[in-house]
């Protein structure tokens, strides 16, 4: 961690301040001299501690003027002081609230060893910045009564933590379309045809199977196969992208086996393939954490195939667990770079890569991996870069 300096000065400043209050009281808009004599302290009531309330609570100016002042800082010029947690916040989002860059959120929470989980956080917790050594941290308020941590018993329900992101916006990646190779596709059963002389299959519609195997389990998906995942970088064919189109249960492990049809995304045909299922569960208190070392890689599609991609779209990657990835890790989206024509010439100019955004990645496959885009200040398309944080050209 960097060492923030400024912030010391400003600490020296408060205690000097506080100090000379202390001394003589000078009424606002009037300057103290060594030959004038101070007037005599006038008592005041004892100060009452106000009740939190539920909102952002901004820095003081000088507070603000120190951290702007140091570049290094990872703090934001109008970070809160104190924040209530509320339902539907998530890890990301508060940490949007203090820091540039939210996925250093780790490097400033105050963690307390003694307590699994200790990233968990609550609607209602309140959570403080605070400088310790002359660095940032974020802590819960209860925490800040001693220097020293000490575990407590929390009764409260796993599952009623936030978040690090918004599980709402991965739900339909149970939906979207993923990556099935070549070696999949020669195990897999596919659909014959349909038990009542159907054209296309619906919820509700029975189905001849080939190649069903109690190995491929009784729970199933069909899929149908779209357009090749080529690596735009090393030009290697990485699988083939599968779009579900109905679940299906087996009701018969034979040569031809039969399925029912019992919930329909779109309509199913003869020779969609049929894979298992992805699991509904997600690991979604992750860290968000960067790659150690550099990392480049693509956005090769899009769920629904928009040609613009938004904030909170789940998008699939050229890379995957082979080349480092892992879950949790934070990218920068650099903007394909355009030519333009030279006004005063008759050859394009190529123009350099623009920062657009911020994806995480949430889950893996070897060859790729999913990611959700956590931030877009610009438009992000298909096949633009991914890249390890730091490398990016910043255009405000």
């Amino acid at each position: 961690m960097r060492k923030y300096s400024v912030l010391y000065r400003v600490q020296a400043l408060a205690l000097a301040a506080a100090a000379l209050a202390a001394g003589c009281a000078t009424a606002p808009g009037e300057r103290s001299s060594s030959n004038v004599q101070p007037p005599a302290p006038v008592a005041r009531p004892a100060p009452v501690a106000e009740p939190l309330q539920a909102e952002v609570e901004g820095l003081s100016y000088d507070e603000r003027a120190a951290v702007a002042a140091d570049e290094g800082s990872p703090v934001r010029e109008d970070a809160p002081l104190r924040y209530v947690v509320k339902k539907g916040d998530t890890l990301w989002g508060i940490s949007q609230k203090f820091l540039v860059e939210p996925w250093q959120w780790p490097e400033v929470w105050i963690v307390n060893d003694q307590v699994k989980n200790p990233h968990l956080i609550y609607p209602g917790d309140v959570l403080t910045l605070i400088w310790r050594d002359g660095r940032p941290r974020v802590a819960r308020e209860p925490e800040l009564a001693s220097d020293r941590l000490s575990p407590r018993i929390r009764e409260s329900d796993l599952g009623a933590a936030i978040p690090v992101i918004p599980l709402d916006a991965i739900r339909d990646f149970l939906r979207s379309p993923r990556l099935v190779t070549l070696e999949q596709l020669k195990q897999a059963p596919y659909i014959l045809d349909f038990v009542d002389l159907h054209i296309v299959g619906a919820s509700g519609n029975g189905a001849y199977v080939k190649k069903l195997k109690r190995s491929h389990g009784s729970s199933l998906e069909a899929v149908r196969l779209g357009q090749s995942y080529i690596d735009p970088d090393t030009k290697e064919l990485l699988g083939y992208e599968a779009i579900p189109v109905a679940q299906a249960e087996v009701r018969e492990f034979a040569e031809p086996g039969t399925v029912m049809l019992t919930k329909s995304y779109r309509e199913t045909r003869a020779g969609d393939y049929l894979i298992k299922p992805l699991s509904e569960t997600f690991e979604a208190n992750f860290y968000p954490h960067v790659p150690k070392g550099p990392f480049t890689g693509r956005i090769l599609s899009v769920f629904d195939g928009v040609s613009q991609i938004g904030q909170y779209q789940v998008v699939t990657l050229s890379k995957g667990a082979r080349d480092g990835l892992e879950a949790g890790h934070v990218l920068d989206i650099l903007q394909a770079g355009r030519s333009a024509k030279d006004p005063h010439g008759i050859k394009y100019v190529a123009l350099p890569e623009t920062y657009a955004g911020q994806v995480m990645v949430f889950k893996l496959e070897d060859r790729v991996s999913y990611a959700l885009v956590m931030s877009a200040i610009r438009p992000v398309h298909a096949l633009d870069k991914v890249v390890k944080p730091g490398t990016r050209v910043a255009i405000e």
